[in-house]
């Protein structure tokens, strides 16, 4: 089972400290430049899963090792990466640099319609090879971050924002690279996994106090995908490193946040779309999740 890499880890390895906000609702978000974080070391970045988004501009010649694929970038590209895809890059050029964003999932939840843009298909991790006038822009763009992340701005987050969109929906007018220089047998527990995920993406999110989940136990979706609850287990644990039922749980948590912060809901009426037909259940689940209350987390 690969390693798995959290934001935290990238601060603590890198830059020795953990930002105070990061385990804020809002999102966490931040920008750095490549050659800050690789000196002079060509060392390869090993193979993990992280915990978190993260958008990257690397110019130079690079192999992108995801999944079960490597794509060759000659000159440079720029790539989008999300929790569900294990990867590496393996720096072939002798010179590298560019910009690389990283930023959580609530962060992202805040940009409307973002998961339904191919970009972010389940499964999916695009690399798009750029030419010379495509840098400059991307370059801009990320510019703009480094200057905006330090400004006193009680909008500034917003803005960052806006040029996360910038940069995926300029991305999405480019064609993926296909310079596939290798690929193995393609991995059922990530077919397993993709397919699982799809399914319980597909409940969300929760647009009426009468909409209610169908999926609610890992027995439900190793019946839909006709896969014994033992085998959908494995297949989940191997790729994402986490249990059926943890990865149910953390995406009802994450719907209950949301419903929680912008609806006008009972408390009992979102526990009841998110399948606990007892308030106390939901409660007692939230709770032990996040230490309060939905009425605390409320307020």
């Amino acid at each position: 089972m690969e390693q798995i890499h959290t934001l935290e880890d990238l601060y603590k390895n890198r830059l020795n400290f953990v930002p105070e906000n990061l385990k804020n609702d809002i999102g966490h978000f931040n920008v750095f430049r490549v050659e800050d974080f690789i000196g002079n070391s060509q060392k390869p970045i090993p193979y993990s899963r992280k915990d978190y988004y993260k958008i990257s501009l690397v110019i130079g010649k690079n192999h992108y090792h995801y999944a079960d694929k490597i794509v060759e970038v000659q000159e440079a590209g720029i790539s989008f990466a999300n929790p569900m895809i294990p990867y590496k890059l393996e720096r072939v050029g002798e010179k590298q640099s560019g910009y690389f964003c990283v930023f959580t999932e609530s962060f992202l939840q805040q940009i409307p319609n973002i998961k339904e843009y191919p970009i972010f298909k389940v499964g999916s991790f695009p690399i798009y090879e750029l030419e010379k006038e495509n840098i400059a822009e991307f370059s801009h763009i990320f510019e703009q971050m480094l200057t905006e992340i330090n400004v006193e701005y009680v909008y500034k987050y917003d803005l960052l924002r806006a040029l996360v969109q910038q940069l995926i929906h300029k991305a999405m007018r480019l064609k993926p690279n296909e310079t596939i220089v290798s690929s193995q047998n393609h991995s059922a527990n990530n077919r397993i996994t993709s397919l699982f995920i799809e399914l319980l993406e597909r409940q969300f999110p929760i647009e009426s106090p009468f909409q209610t989940m169908k999926l609610r136990n890992p027995v439900d979706f190793a019946t839909h995908l006709s896969v014994h609850i033992n085998h959908l287990n494995r297949a989940l644990k191997n790729v994402t490193g986490k249990t059926t039922s943890q990865l149910i749980a953390e995406r009802i948590l994450q719907e209950s946040k949301t419903l929680l912060k912008h609806t006008d809901w009972n408390i009992a009426e979102i526990g009841f779309c998110l399948g606990f037909e007892d308030p106390s259940h939901f409660t007692s689940f939230f709770r032990h999740s996040t230490q309060i209350t939905p009425k605390v987390f409320r307020n």
